[in-house]
């Protein structure tokens, strides 16, 4: 280490006191220097000062400074990012297809059959000047015509109570009043013969056992399992909706693709008929059942390719 004395100037420069050509212990004083020689003083080490880099070092300093500085911020930041779960990227939407044309239809089929069913409508009524003796009338003929029918072979499974009512009846007066005059009493049955050949003689039967109060109110011939009749029917109406669909698609230079969608309606039946009051003395009505048809409409739509 180099050791040198420094002195006190005037103008407060410290300036050097050099060592003497003398030998040891000798000291030349500067110009302007003040103070005492070394030899009083304790030696303070001389330390040059430092100098400058110039600015190629300036710059690799502070780069190699970021470089640090940055590999200490990844360092922290990477358990962050190697925790956080990549996303994946998002998917384009697929294209919309674009929709068949499609072709909707109605078709209708029917199917008929030999009856073997007979359902009349039947039952008694009665007019009495009180409620009471009009519904123990009514009760006297309803009982009549029950016996009738299990007379005339019918089940008692087969006989069922439709209606029963108890009216009064009006009369109007020569004052223009409506007075009560009398009680009607009625009763009607809805009846199955099995055996429709025998349907015009239970029908006149009824009306002679029960007198004037005997009434016939219709019949209606049927199949006792319509089953095997609707299912004809249903393939008849399929067909023709079928039918339909290729024609369709065939005017319009397409070709007839899948079913899409098929639905049925109700199936149709002819209604009853009515039978005219009959004469009490008539004991076999000529019926003619005809034929039973069943009627289905279905409703259907296929693409067209």
């Amino acid at each position: 280490m180099e050791i040198r004395w420094y002195g006190e100037v005037k103008d407060g420069a410290d300036q050097e006191w050099q060592p003497s050509a003398g030998g040891p212990g000798c000291w030349d004083v500067p110009a302007g220097a003040t103070g005492t020689p070394p030899s009083k003083g304790p030696p303070v080490p001389h330390r040059p000062a430092p100098t400058l880099p110039n600015r190629a070092a300036r710059l690799l300093t502070a780069g190699a400074g970021t470089a640090l500085l940055g590999a200490l911020l990844l360092g922290t930041a990477s358990p962050a990012l190697a925790a956080a779960p990549e996303r994946p990227a998002p998917r384009a939407a697929p294209a919309r297809a674009e929709a068949p044309a499609t072709v909707t239809v109605t078709g209708s089929g029917s199917a008929t059959a030999a009856p073997d069913l007979a359902i009349l409508s039947v039952g008694v009524e009665v007019t009495k000047p009180t409620a009471k003796e009009a519904m123990a009338a009514q009760n006297t003929a309803a009982k009549t015509l029950l016996a009738v029918l299990r007379q005339e072979g019918v089940e008692d499974r087969d006989i069922r109570t439709d209606s029963l009512s108890l009216n009064p009846v009006y009369t109007q007066t020569t004052g223009g009043e409506s007075k009560v005059t009398g009680y009607q009493a009625s009763q009607t049955f809805s009846v199955k013969v099995r055996d429709i050949d025998r349907a015009g003689q239970v029908t006149g039967a009824v009306n002679g056992a029960s007198g004037n109060a005997g009434r016939v109110h219709g019949v209606v011939f049927d199949v006792a399992d319509p089953k095997e009749l609707r299912a004809k029917a249903r393939e008849a109406a399929y067909r023709d909706a079928y039918e339909k669909a290729s024609q369709h698609a065939r005017l319009s230079g397409h070709r007839l693709g899948r079913l899409v969608s098929l639905s049925e309606g109700d199936s149709l039946r002819p209604g009853q008929s009515t039978l005219p009051s009959l004469p009490a003395d008539e004991q076999n009505v000529p019926l003619a059942p005809g034929e039973i048809e069943e009627q289905v409409t279905v409703s259907a739509v296929y693409e067209l390719l």
